[in-house]
């Protein structure tokens, strides 16, 4: 009885550490192997659009449209701003000098992304979101790496928030960039990335998540997704766990959607898009954290007589306390973050999968005005 304990915690184990831990690992083993993918710098810089989807962003949209000129490329730049439905929001990037396109009502992100793709000027075109800042030379860097032969797509680096979080979003780039040494990584994000115009196929109207349709549609397509650290852009954290909470449940429940629609591509036959698709999204967003749930109730059965079962579970109420502590504002140190930021994910987690299931599929969320 007890060996047959020792296997079923131990795979529990392994399960649970699989997307955080083990497909890291081996990625990195692999990866480490490869050079750094070769980045040519243009002898003549191409005309680029810098589109900007936005909705309910007039108080930031012309600082936006400042920030994206500022930004030092070489070459034609043009700056779009696609207004979801949003005439004040348009109003403020036509005074800032932006080409607007003007949606007659919202049809969320992922439709004002294929409006905007139509309507660019240029072959380059750079996605980046409205509150976000982009680093000098940002485009610069996407546009090289996106210049090379068979490129479909860039993912650009961010930067949010502060201690764990920053840690995490460090953490999602160090497996990024080990990804992009492979071949192709699955880490776009719509805050900051570059994408071929005659690559573009347009996003369903039933997809919210635009950039991981994006990547996976690149990839199935076959063109590779790069990866481009000096490409950096920041974010604020959205700080309020309750918006916090809303934003990530959706962005995950979405994400599984997203695979559901295209779970052909989790077949060992898909090579390496299947590869990361299992360790870098499905595993950590499913198995591993329901696994973890079967790990506390094994450290539930054996609390009495086994003190590594009273540590592991001690360390779910410590983290517990440092996630409230947190919310109310009080100081804690990192370690107590670090394992508050573990437990607050797994708990998202288990959020995503139940929007999933129940259909959660919100296209045009709310959101507060900038």
């Amino acid at each position: 009885m007890a060996a047959k304990r020792t296997i079923v915690t131990a795979v529990l184990l392994a399960s649970t550490l699989v997307g955080h831990a083990l497909y890291p690992v081996a990625l990195h083993g692999v990866a480490r192997r490869r050079p750094e993918p070769e980045v040519p710098v243009p002898a003549q810089w191409p005309p680029v659009t810098v589109l900007v989807p936005a909705y309910l962003e007039a108080g930031v949209i012309a600082a936006k449209v400042d920030n994206v000129r500022k930004n030092g490329y070489q070459g034609e730049l043009e700056v779009l701003v696609v207004a979801d439905g949003d005439a004040e929001t348009a109003a403020v990037a036509e005074a800032a000098g932006a080409r607007v396109l003007l949606l007659p009502e919202r049809r969320g992100k992922s439709q004002a992304l294929n409006a905007g793709i139509a309507a660019a000027g240029h072959e380059m075109v750079v996605l980046s979101d409205a509150n976000s800042e982009l680093e000098y030379d940002a485009i610069g860097y996407l546009v090289s790496a996106l210049l090379v032969d068979g490129v479909g797509a860039v993912a650009g680096e961010k930067l949010e928030g502060e201690g764990a979080e920053l840690a995490y979003w460090r953490f999602e780039s160090w497996i990024k960039r080990n990804e992009g040494r492979l071949g192709t990584t699955l880490g776009l994000d719509g805050g900051l990335c570059a994408v071929r115009r005659s690559a573009w196929r347009d996003i369903p109207a039933d997809i919210s998540n635009d950039d991981f349709w994006t990547a996976l549609d690149l990839m199935e397509r076959g063109h590779s997704v790069a990866y481009e650290p000096k490409a950096l852009m920041r974010e604020s954290s959205i700080g309020d766990i309750g918006l916090s909470w809303e934003r990530k449940t959706r962005v995950l429940g979405g994400g599984l959607w997203v695979m559901w629609r295209k779970k052909h591509l989790l077949s060992p036959r898909a090579g390496l898009v299947s590869a990361e698709l299992w360790g870098h999204k499905l595993w950590r967003s499913t198995l591993g954290p329901l696994s973890h749930v079967g790990l506390l109730g094994l450290a539930l059965a054996s609390a009495r007589r086994s003190r590594l079962a009273q540590f592991f579970l001690v360390g779910h109420v410590a983290a517990g306390a440092s996630l409230v502590a947190q919310e109310k504002g009080v100081r804690i140190p990192l370690p107590a973050k670090l394992i508050a930021q573990i437990l607050y994910l797994q708990l998202v987690a288990f959020g995503g999968m139940r929007r999933c299931l129940r259909g959660d599929r919100v296209l045009r969320w709310d959101k507060p005005a900038r």
